[in-house]
């Protein structure tokens, strides 16, 4: 699968994630093609884990929302999702059905959000999270929260070195996860009356780019 995070700390927010593609037992490197797991939509960066049939049905459907797309609040995150759902479902086809105890329909959506007003998760019934310092989704996480959970108070290390050794995490234990791991940081909002994108970096786990 993947191993996706984000973090929050100090003035800064910061998303990361690695580049494998997997079909069963093969493995699609950045080698063979260039595989994106963050893509921004507006001033937010969205990573997804889950089916590769995603990313190229979340791009276009978010992208295309315009004015609609609203993910500066765990609320607006909530509202704009119910309205991907109903996309989802009568323009993209998407299967609801998970489990016969669904308690509701399924969005089949995993994915983590990253932009000035914070950072978020949303999960496949429209579950909304809204983390205070840091979060992965896909089969390298818990590898990810283990590394960011042992760094994350070391004052020298901002949110993009934070998310980076947490990924780092993933690619080392995770078979399903590879470089190089892509970071994206963005400035939180009134942390110096600044909102704009404060660096991105595509670097994998041995430094090259």
């Amino acid at each position: 699968m993947t191993t996706c995070v984000v973090v929050k700390k100090g003035a800064e927010v910061a998303i990361a994630a690695d580049a494998l593609v997997t079909f069963g037992d093969t493995r699609l490197s950045r080698a063979y093609e260039r595989n994106q797991k963050v893509f921004p939509v507006g001033d937010s960066f969205i990573a997804l884990a889950g089916t590769t049939a995603h990313f190229p049905v979340m791009r276009n459907l978010l992208s295309g929302m315009g004015d609609e797309c609203r993910l500066g609040s765990r609320d607006d995150v909530f509202r704009t999702f119910l309205k991907v759902h109903e996309r989802l479902k009568t323009e993209y086809f998407i299967n609801t059905k998970e489990d016969e105890d669904d308690p509701y329909e399924s969005s089949q959506i995993v994915c983590l959000i990253a932009n000035p007003a914070g950072i978020f998760g949303v999960y496949s019934y429209r579950e909304v999270f809204s983390f205070d310092r840091f979060w992965g989704i896909g089969s390298g996480r818990n590898y990810a929260l283990g590394a960011m959970h042992a760094v994350y108070d070391r004052p020298e290390l901002d949110a993009g070195e934070v998310a980076r050794i947490g990924v780092d995490a993933g690619i080392e234990f995770d078979k399903s996860s590879a470089g190089p791991i892509e970071v994206h940081t963005v400035r939180l909002q009134g942390a110096d009356g600044s909102t704009a994108v404060a660096g991105n970096a595509a670097t994998n786990n041995d430094g090259a780019a």
